[in-house]
């Protein structure tokens, strides 16, 4: 079969090898649709401390299932499933108490196992136990449920952070994951929704789909002077940073009103990972900053319902689609800011 395997930053090679073989505890898939993110192009140029290569990248799959191992029990031939990423261990007191996506002993899928960037992979037995296989509802394309793996990540962000009917919410940052913020706002009942972007370019093309309440670029305009204009010197209640920037962090808590929360959503480069803040905004005002990493495999599962329900609508996010030996121009797409969202079919 056919893989894109990462050996070594700036060293991904397409190859031909054995198709897997399921044990007696896995389910064999064959891989329908497998979309890239902003982490396939970090692992391209970098790499990452939980890889062990040669690896098949892919982390945002759906499939149908092929073969099935002697002891696993409800699954046959021919389902439509999705996969989750991050594999919780479900046995330590961050999952016992609710907090799988924080497990300090999660693996995932795309570094520990072989990930969905294959005509065929392997789901293993640290994914069923967790009940991590998802059944795809019917009507719902396998495009549409790999991206719900990157809306279960947003599903918990918005979770933490609360948002209420009626609140003004900004996000921060136009790629895809940030269009997943807007939409999903919008199905918190979020009063109005505005979309911040450095580059001109990327902001238009999210904002033509998307459609904020206004769509704002920090290269162009202040946006803190502009968030407070158009919520006539209140601020936004919620402010949701989906990029990796330490000046959008701190520009998105000068947007806050009174009382608001901020997610941290996007990670800061390692080697730049802290900003400068305002304490006494934050005590004066009452700010909540929170974080937000990841997923759990509940946030899987309930994220493949919003979309199947249309209450976060993804196809029309998906704006490349290519094929398996395509694998390295879609991750230089993805790089290059030039799609919102690009997907696998093998």
């Amino acid at each position: 079969m056919r893989v894109a395997r990462f050996y070594a930053p700036g060293d991904i090679r397409l190859e031909d090898i054995d198709e897997p073989t399921p044990g007696p505890a896995e389910v064999k898939i064959r891989v329908r649709a497998c979309s890239t993110c902003g982490t396939d192009v970090k692992i391209s140029r970098f790499g990452h401390h939980h890889i062990d290569p040669p690896r098949v990248m892919g982390h945002e799959i759906a499939g149908e299932v092929v073969e099935v191992g002697a002891d696993v029990p409800g699954w046959t031939a021919g389902d439509r499933v999705q996969v989750i990423a991050a594999i919780p261990c479900g046995e330590c007191s961050f999952c016992a108490a609710g907090q799988q996506n924080i497990c300090p002993n999660q693996v995932s899928m795309g570094y520990h196992f072989d990930g969905g960037f294959a005509e065929f992979m392997i789901v293993p037995v640290n994914v069923l136990n967790v009940d991590g296989l998802n059944r795809i509802p019917d009507g719902l394309s396998f495009e549409e449920a790999s991206v719900a793996e990157p809306l279960a990540c947003a599903l918990n962000a918005q979770e933490l952070v609360r948002i209420n009917p009626g609140d003004d919410v900004v996000v921060v940052g136009s790629g895809p994951i940030g269009c997943l913020h807007v939409r999903l706002a919008r199905s918190f009942g979020a009063g109005r929704v505005f979309l911040v972007e450095l580059s001109r370019e990327r902001l238009d093309m999210a904002a033509a789909l998307v459609s904020p309440d206004a769509a704002i670029c920090s290269a162009d305009t202040d946006p803190i002077a502009t968030i407070r204009e158009l919520t006539d010197g209140r601020g936004v209640d919620v402010a949701i940073t989906a990029a990796a920037s330490g000046a959008a962090q701190e520009q998105a808590l000068q947007m806050l009103a009174r009382g608001g929360r901020i997610s941290f959503f996007g990670g800061l480069p390692k080697d730049k990972p802290t900003i400068t803040l305002d304490s006494n905004l934050v005590h004066y005002s009452e700010l909540t900053i929170v974080g937000a990493n990841g997923s759990s495999p509940d946030h899987n599962k309930r994220a493949l319902q919003l979309i199947a329900e249309g209450k976060v609508p993804v196809k029309d996010l998906i704006t490349h689609r290519l094929p398996l030996d395509q694998v390295l121009d879609g991750i230089g797409i993805v790089s290059r800011g030039e799609a919102i969202k690009v997907t696998i079919l093998p």
